[in-house]
């Protein structure tokens, strides 16, 4: 089986993709994190290279590339990016979404994420908006794609009310 896990900023997808691949005995793969390490490389944060990706494809076809690769070669796994759906197009697709305020309150409040600066919670509301914008300009331009239409998904989650376990076992539930 494949799972890709997609959705809204701070909806859990990672935490909860590194929890089923870890339930499930799958390997574990971050789009997000991949790109923000070519951000790191650079010097840059994943905004910048956001917006460098509004006119230059390589920002996201390099990590596509391998997302695509990966879900011919491999089975049992849990990938988590925002288009990996449309790259592993035989996985069980699932899409994580919250409110926007709740979801900038998680990674505000997790400040885990080396590559994103956000001085408050207004700022990490109008960066999600901005990232948001960002994303699907970029899919619409190099796949003709919206990342955020559910019609594109099997299995649909609002987060903004429950725990981590509670979706993990939506998940699992719909799976079995």
């Amino acid at each position: 089986m494949k799972i890709t896990i997609a959705g809204t900023p701070g909806s859990g997808k990672s935490t909860v993709g590194k929890l089923l691949a870890k339930q499930l005995n799958y390997s574990y793969y971050d789009v997000g994190g991949l790109r923000r390490e070519i951000a790191r490389k650079r010097g840059i944060t994943i905004e910048q290279l956001n917006v460098i990706g509004e006119t230059e494809s390589w920002t996201d076809t390099e990590v596509d590339n391998s997302i695509k690769e990966m879900g011919k070669k491999q089975d049992d796994i849990v990938v988590v990016g925002r288009t990996a759906f449309h790259f592993i197009p035989d996985s069980l697709k699932v899409f994580l979404e919250c409110d926007l305020e709740a979801g900038a309150k998680r990674i505000f409040k997790g400040k885990k994420r080396a590559t994103e600066n956000y001085y408050s919670l207004q700022s990490a509301i109008k960066k999600l908006k901005e990232r948001i914008d960002s994303d699907k300009a970029r899919y619409k331009k190099y796949y003709n794609l919206d990342p955020y239409n559910k019609t594109n998904f099997d299995l649909m989650i609002d987060s903004t009310n429950l725990t981590i376990k509670e979706v993990m076992n939506k998940i699992l539930d719909f799976i079995e």
